[in-house]
C-alpha cells in the first residue's frame, strides 16, 4: 500500500496483485434506495473528489449511478481512467451460464465498457430467476443446490480472460470459504469486501488477506447508522476531540491506516465532503482504537446470503 503518514489518506491507493492496477483506498458506496437521491449523492461524491464507486445489481440503482458518472465524464475534468468502478453478481445468477449475462446487464446499466472489479455479492446461490429473493410458501429463501461457489468462480475467471473486467473478488465471505476459493482459483481473488469496523475488526481475515496479497475492503466502517455504535464510542469521541476531526473521519482514517480499503456512503454534499477530507491519526490514537473491546456484527448476511442493509422491496 502506498502510504505516507504525512499525506492525505483520501488519495491513497492499494495495488491489485491479481488483476493489475490500483484501487483507491477510500471508496463511495452506492447503497441508496431512492433513484433521485442516488444521482444527487453520486454527483456530490464526484465533485468532492471520490473516484472509487462501489455498485451492485442488487442495489437496484446501477442505471442512476451510471447516469451521474456519465454526466461528469461528459462535463470534463476527469476521464474514465480516473475512475475505479466495482459492481457485483447477485445470488440468483450463480449458475455459470448466467454469470456473463448478469455482468453484461450491469455493464449496460452503468453505461461503461469496462468494469474494474466484479465481485460475487455473497457466497450463497439462490434459485435462478428474476426474483432477487425467491421464497417458498413459508417465507424461506430458496437456495440453489445445483451450483457450487467454485463453479461460479470459474465463470468469473472467464470474464477476466475475455478482458471484460480488470479483477474479480468476493463479498460477504468468511475466512474458511475464502481459503477454499483461494486454493482452488486459477485467478486469485483480488479483493474481499466484508463488514469491518472497530467493533468487528475481522483481524484473522485481514491477516490472511495481507499474507496472500488480497485487498481487504471494509464496508459499514461507521456502523451503518447503528446507535449506539462506533460513532458514539467514548474512545472514538475522545480521539475526535483531541485531534479536531469528526468521529466519522477518525473511523475512516483508522480503517485505511490498518491497511484496508474502505467504503462510505454519504447522501448529502456536506457528509461527502466530511468523509473525503480525512487525514492520518496519531499512533497513540490508532492503538487506542485497537484496544476497544466491544464486538458486534451488524449484518448477518454471511449466515443467509440476505444483506440486512438493503431495504426490502415489494
Amino acid at each position: 500500500m502506498t502510504f505516507d503518514r504525512s499525506s492525505e489518506l483520501r488519495f491513497e491507493t492499494i495495488p491489485l496483485n491479481f488483476g493489475g492496477g490500483k484501487i483507491p483506498a477510500l471508496g463511495f458506496g452506492t447503497l441508496i434506495p431512492d433513484a433521485t437521491e442516488t444521482r444527487r449523492a453520486t454527483r456530490s461524491a464526484l465533485e468532492v473528489g471520490f473516484r472509487h464507486f462501489d455498485c451492485a445489481e442488487r442495489y437496484g440503482n446501477e442505471r442512476e449511478v451510471g447516469e451521474a458518472l456519465q454526466a461528469k465524464l461528459k462535463a470534463g475534468g476527469i476521464t474514465r481512467e480516473d475512475l475505479f468502478i466495482t459492481t457485483k453478481l447477485w445470488n440468483t445468477n450463480h449458475r455459470p451460464e448466467r454469470v456473463e449475462r448478469a455482468f453484461e446487464a450491469s455493464r449496460n446499466r452503468l453505461g461503461i465498457s469496462f468494469i474494474d472489479l466484479y465481485l460475487i455479492h455473497t457466497p450463497f446461490a439462490f434459485r435462478p430467476g428474476d426474483d432477487y429473493d425467491p421464497r417458498d410458501e413459508h417465507g424461506n429463501i430458496l437456495y440453489d443446490e445445483g451450483v457450487s461457489l467454485i463453479d461460479t468462480w470459474r465463470a468469473m475467471e472467464s470474464l477476466v480472460d475475455d478482458g471484460k473486467c480488470g479483477a474479480i473478488g468476493l463479498s460477504d465471505i468468511r475466512l474458511q470459504e475464502l481459503v477454499r476459493i483461494y486454493n482452488s482459483a486459477r485467478i486469485k481473488p483480488a479483493v474481499v469486501q466484508v463488514e469491518s469496523h472497530p467493533y468487528f475488526p475481522q483481524a484473522e481475515l485481514l491477516e490472511f488477506c495481507k499474507q496472500k496479497g488480497i485487498v481487504f475492503l471494509a464496508f459499514a466502517p461507521l456502523g451503518h447508522g447503528t446507535r449506539p455504535g462506533p460513532l458514539d464510542d467514548p474512545a472514538i469521541l475522545a480521539i475526535a476531540k483531541e485531534v479536531n476531526q469528526t468521529p466519522a473521519q477518525i473511523l475512516l482514517a483508522w480503517a485505511i491506516q490498518r491497511g484496508t480499503a474502505v467504503l462510505t456512503t454519504a447522501k448529502t454534499p456536506a457528509h461527502a465532503q466530511e468523509n473525503f477530507n480525512i487525514r492520518a491519526i496519531p499512533k497513540t490514537a490508532f492503538d487506542k482504537i485497537n484496544q476497544i473491546q466491544t464486538r458486534q456484527r451488524l449484518n448477518a448476511v454471511v449466515e443467509t446470503g440476505i444483506p440486512g442493509f438493503i431495504p426490502k422491496r415489494s
